[in-house]
């Protein structure tokens, strides 16, 4: 539809066309609790939700098994919870399992609670909507494929930096491809974001999840998509984690605090953007080496200068100041048909390219570049 403007002036008239605008109308998290010691509320939030003889499912990363965390989620009744395994990025596969598990032990549940890094919460959306939806997580692969709400899910970070708390996407590896539930019914209904649980965080995965919340901030930044609402948030990002990274010398509560903020507004920044060719050519490497998401993403940042120069260049300081060893040479002894199946992967995430490079992006990014670039990782 076309709105008009009939403008008069001396002897003629002429018509002022104003095009229809459309802007996207995404869904944010419900509701968000954050503070030192917010997790001890997570029973009474929780507790509304609650319908009877249905369980709250607990998804707590097997890093927790056997530590203090485990013993202080509020168990009642048939609770449950699952210790889910991340050593690799969720597939569709396991999402199907855990959902038909909870469909034959307890018929349906009162929500699903996700404690973990980005692989966790990610899984406790993907279990939550296949609750609701029928069929495999895998026929949900992709935008807007999701038909019904999941049940009541709650997100709960224990790395800062993948933005998984507020993203609509649970991003999973499937048969024929690495892809997210992109949905308006993915994001949590309740985040808590309490600093306290990212204390003990490993310092390459701290490092790594970090620089996952760094990469988001430069390609929405840069990207073709910005517009005043992704960049305030990813200004605002980047500035935690320069804080961060760095002008700080040595890690401190303020480190957790402020990372955790950054991975928050970083995922808020690309929610309304898009992110770009790092996150696109590392979802060939998970895909086919089973390379966890933020690492991959410093793998291939390593060598994007012709693509983001000032922050590379600002990444490796980062590596050098933090004392970072990037992974060399995962590529090396690669057949064709591998390089083949990460290209396929890769090129098929359509609008982190356009961000990136543009509508015309299909004239700038081949087969050919694309596998020279998978070459020097």
């Amino acid at each position: 539809m076309c709105l008009c403007a009939v403008v008069a002036k001396k002897s003629y008239t002429f018509v002022v066309k104003f095009s229809k605008m459309s802007f996207r109308n995404f869904k944010m998290v419900g509701y968000v609790i954050y503070g030192r010691g917010s997790f001890n509320q997570l029973d009474e939030i929780i507790a509304p939700h609650r319908k009877a003889d249905a369980p709250m499912i607990f998804l707590v990363d097997h890093f927790f098994e056997g530590k203090p965390l485990a013993s202080r989620v509020p168990l009642k009744g048939n609770d449950k919870i699952i210790f889910v395994d991340v050593t690799y990025e969720p597939k569709t596969t396991y999402v199907d399992s855990l959902a038909n598990q909870l469909k034959e032990e307890f018929g349906t549940v009162s929500g699903v609670i996700g404690i973990g890094g980005g692989s966790a919460m990610d899984l406790a959306k993907a279990v939550s909507l296949m609750m609701n939806n029928p069929g495999s997580s895998s026929d949900y692969q992709g935008w807007d494929l999701v038909k019904n709400p999941g049940v009541y899910k709650v997100g709960i970070p224990t790395l800062s930096g993948t933005g998984a708390e507020v993203s609509r996407t649970t991003v999973l590896t499937g048969p024929t491809k690495k892809l997210g539930m992109n949905s308006d019914f993915t994001p949590f209904d309740q985040i808590v974001l309490d600093p306290e649980l990212t204390d003990n965080a490993p310092a390459n995965q701290r490092f790594y999840t970090g620089m996952d919340c760094y990469i988001h901030c430069i390609e929405s930044l840069q990207g073709t998509f910005l517009n005043e609402f992704s960049k305030s948030y990813g200004e605002k990002a980047l500035q935690l984690c320069r804080d961060v990274y760095v002008n700080k010398d040595g890690w401190d509560a303020d480190s957790d605090d402020k990372l955790m903020m950054a991975s928050y507004a970083g995922g808020m920044s690309i929610a309304y953007s898009q992110v770009g060719v790092a996150h696109a050519v590392s979802y060939g490497l998970s895909y086919l080496l089973g390379t966890k998401h933020g690492i991959g993403n410093c793998i291939v940042f390593d060598h994007l200068e012709e693509f983001y120069p000032e922050g590379v260049k600002e990444f490796k300081l980062m590596v050098e100041k933090n004392n970072i060893d990037i992974p060399k040479n995962i590529c090396a002894g690669l057949s064709d048909a591998d390089f083949d199946k990460m290209i396929d992967v890769s090129l098929g995430m359509k609008p982190l390219w356009e961000n990136a490079l543009g509508k015309d992006w299909e004239k700038q990014m081949n087969r050919e570049r694309l596998k020279a670039l998978y070459q020097k990782l």
